[in-house]
């Protein structure tokens, strides 16, 4: 192998995604790829995964539908992801959600459990399931809280989900450090996905999310970017 080859595969990781199959985890997972990263790509959407294996192809996108709520189901993919590629070396824990209800008085307590586990449950199963491998390759963890999770918003469940998940990846990166592992808070603005019934083009793209997260692995492994955030400059 020459110097360049060796060069160019040692710096490949490995990244596994959950909520890959649209908005933020789909862009991330086109930027990566181009970036010459290998992804494996999860969510419960199938047939938007096969298009993304399609598009970037089978090479570079390991797609396995699963529900990241269910712990077996996130553990298989880890499971797939290591065995086909030997590592893990990234996960980057995107999948979340929102309310239709807001407050608490007003809230719908059946959403607030949709929320505490996509928001909170998924985010703990894919730490737990991904921390074992990231610690054999001293690699990165990654995931989206937002900037309501870092200011208050009167009666909002879902910001306090974000609260938490802003407070776990601080405590996380502090675990991670004992090992040399990184580990990254994404707190962005309001982002334009289909998390909201009207588009918001005024304000940040999944792609800036995207870049964002290959800022934070690209670093240099003496650097650990703990926290990304941004906000829409309009």
């Amino acid at each position: 192998m020459s110097d360049v080859k060796r060069t160019q595969a040692e710096e490949e990781k490995i990244v596994l995604i959950t909520g890959a199959s649209s908005g933020i985890g789909e862009a991330t997972a086109r930027t990566l790829v181009k970036a010459g990263h290998k992804v494996v790509a999860t969510a419960r959407r199938k047939e938007r995964l096969d298009a993304l294996v399609d598009e970037l192809g089978s090479d570079k996108v390991l797609a396995i539908a699963a529900d990241a709520t269910d712990y077996d189901q996130l553990a298989k993919v880890v499971e797939q992801a290591v065995a086909q590629h030997g590592r893990l070396d990234v996960a980057f824990a995107n999948a979340g959600t929102g309310v239709s209800q807001t407050g608490t008085e007003n809230g719908d307590p059946e959403e607030w459990k949709r929320v505490i586990d996509i928001n909170i449950n998924a985010l703990l199963w894919t730490a737990h399931a991904t921390l074992p491998h990231l610690r054999e390759s001293k690699g990165h963890f990654i995931l989206t809280s937002s900037v309501a999770g870092r200011a208050n918003h009167a009666g909002s469940i879902y910001s306090s989900s974000k609260w938490f998940a802003y407070g776990f990846g601080q405590n996380l990166a502090m675990e991670m450090a004992e090992w040399q592992g990184r580990c990254t808070t994404i707190t962005p603005g309001m982002v334009n996905t289909a998390f909201f019934d009207e588009p918001k083009p005024d304000k940040l793209d999944p792609q800036d999310v995207a870049d964002a997260v290959l800022y934070a692995i690209s670093a240099s492994p003496r650097a650990n970017i703990r926290e990304v955030h941004l906000m829409p400059t309009y």
